[in-house]
């Protein structure tokens, strides 16, 4: 199984993938809601040093999207950025604290089918965090290897029975995760390969975007 290692290598590879592309945005992005999320790598905590991300637990009583698995982020305040906004929103969740040069580069613009424009942001927390949970929303946050994205969870493919776009998932613990958060970690992992992958033509089901 392929691994990465969690070393300046990995991260000095990852910041020229993404300078290597302009992220893409759609032409219809700028009359959607602006929001932004954070791929925030760290140190798997196993000992092993593999590269992970986090990944929190929804609280189970927020008005959207309870109770499910998604990257930490939320909606652009006035006044400021897609970096800005991941800062703060990571100290407002799991009491992470970061800085913008932190920052390795910027995935594509996801629009989703609930109104959202996101701007994934990639982040390398080199120093061990220290978690402070706001309960209020969020109940876990996890350490996700990105070896555990490869092999037989890998990401995975439907057609809708009506047809349009494709939906993506991967499987984590003993469930799943949809788009948004699904096809931005596809790209993601693609980047980290060495490769680019447009993603914007993959979906979530219908309960995932509530």
């Amino acid at each position: 199984m392929l691994t990465y290692q969690f070393s300046p290598s990995l991260i000095d590879h990852i910041r020229s993938m993404l300078l290597q592309f302009a992220p893409w945005k759609s032409s219809h992005s700028e009359k959607l809601k602006q929001a932004a999320v954070g791929i925030i790598l760290v140190a798997a905590d196993d000992g092993s040093n593999e590269t992970s991300f986090l990944l929190t637990l929804r609280y189970a009583k927020m008005r959207s999207h309870a109770g499910q698995y998604a990257l930490p982020g939320g909606r652009i305040d006035q006044g400021e950025n897609a970096v800005d906004t991941v800062i703060r929103e990571c100290m407002e969740e799991i009491g992470l604290k970061l800085s913008a040069d932190q920052v390795l580069g910027i995935l594509d613009l996801y629009a989703t089918q609930s109104g959202y424009a996101i701007t994934p942001v990639v982040f390398a927390a080199t120093r061990e965090p220290n978690f402070f949970l706001n309960p209020n929303e969020v109940e876990q946050v996890f350490r996700i290897k990105l070896s555990d994205l490869s092999g037989e969870r890998s990401a995975q493919f439907f057609s809708q029975e009506e047809g349009g776009p494709l939906l993506i998932r991967f499987p984590i613990f003993d469930h799943h995760i949809h788009a948004p958060t699904a096809a931005i970690l596809y790209q993601f992992v693609e980047v980290v390969a060495g490769r680019y992958q447009q993603v914007d033509n993959l979906a979530a089901p219908d309960f995932a975007t509530r």
